[in-house]
């Protein structure tokens, strides 16, 4: 491709990873366009808690358990990324509630990963677990990287687009690429309702209960239900009638909420990572279907995608998270 200097590079879809990977080839001197049809915010990441919880995902999500190691890779990437950006990184950790048989079981499973923790007022507490605010962190990525230039086209990105540029990030997530990669046949749906409350806890750790987690802020999140192989955006209260009985469990108070119910559709591959690098396409190259870890993820994706664009070594993370994966015979 060209230098980088003059390189004009197309960047499909805006949520963490997209937005993350347009600041990021933006902060390297690249000429970048970033397209998505929504407004800000609106597309799963938005709908997002925004946790950067490597040890949560691994602990409570079988099909992430084998990748703590990347995970937390991709966590300690977070200040230096976010460093010049109106974001705060959130530090509270977690803290997991229940039954105390409920509780012996996912202490075993905090040791069989050796990932620490301590008891404390009948709990287990994790310090490692950050968080940041979703929507702040699409908005602030998005100010920082038009102040370098960076231009957002308020449409989607279509095939014609591609003579005008030397390559582009599909970071279309669960969205339609226009078929320009055959590897994203390898990523399925999964549809993630959360809510959120007008009232409970406004700071502190994440606190987790068995099927559910609460998130404090402004407005506590919920979630979430993980509904595979579903792409619409429907509210189905029925879906979270269980996440609303839980979360009264851990906090009582949660009763009295008003509850909102926000709806994202995410993409995963069949081992819960994403596909990053080139595609079969040329002058494709790929960063999407991390599953529920697209937050998490993103500066690392980024960093993988500029390599890419440059011609450095992608370290060594990239055979993980190999876009071709799947589709090679």
């Amino acid at each position: 491709m060209e230098t980088k200097l003059r390189a004009r590079v197309a960047v499909a879809g805006a949520g963490a990873i997209g937005s993350a990977a347009a600041l990021t080839l933006a902060r390297a001197g690249i000429d970048v366009t970033l397209f998505d049809p929504n407004p800000l915010g609106a597309n799963a990441s938005g709908v997002a808690a925004g946790m950067l919880a490597p040890v949560a995902e691994a602990v409570f999500d079988p099909v992430s358990t084998p990748h703590l190691a990347l995970l937390r890779r991709a966590r300690d990437r977070w200040p230096a990324f976010a460093e010049g950006l109106d974001l705060e990184i959130t530090r509270d950790g977690l803290r997991v509630e229940g039954e105390t048989a409920w509780l012996d079981g996912v202490a075993a499973r905090f040791e069989a990963l050796e990932a620490p923790f301590e008891r404390l007022d009948g709990a287990l507490v994790d310090a490692e677990d950050w968080r940041i605010e979703a929507r702040p962190a699409l908005a602030a990525m998005r100010a920082a990287f038009e102040a370098l230039g960076g231009r957002f086209a308020s449409r989607a990105f279509v095939a014609d687009d591609t003579a005008a540029f030397s390559a582009v990030v599909l970071a279309t997530g669960a969205g339609d690429a226009g078929g320009l990669a055959p590897e994203l046949a390898a990523l399925s749906p999964i549809k993630g309702q959360i809510l959120r409350a007008d009232r409970g806890p406004a700071s502190g750790p994440v606190i987790r209960g068995e099927g559910v987690y609460v998130c404090p802020g402004e407005r506590p999140a919920i979630g979430a239900t993980m509904e595979l192989g579903r792409d619409d955006l429907t509210v189905d209260p029925s879906a979270t009638q269980a996440l609303r009985a839980a979360a009264v469990r851990l906090r009582p108070e949660l009763a009295q909420a008003v509850l909102t119910t926000e709806v994202g559709v995410r993409a995963a591959t069949p081992d819960g990572l994403p596909l990053v690098g080139w595609s079969a396409t040329p002058g494709v190259i790929l960063a999407v279907g991390a599953r529920r870890n697209g937050w998490l993820l993103a500066p690392l994706v980024a960093d993988l995608v500029a390599a890419y664009l440059k011609g450095d070594n992608p370290g060594p993370d990239a055979a993980s998270l190999d876009a071709r994966r799947f589709s090679r015979t």
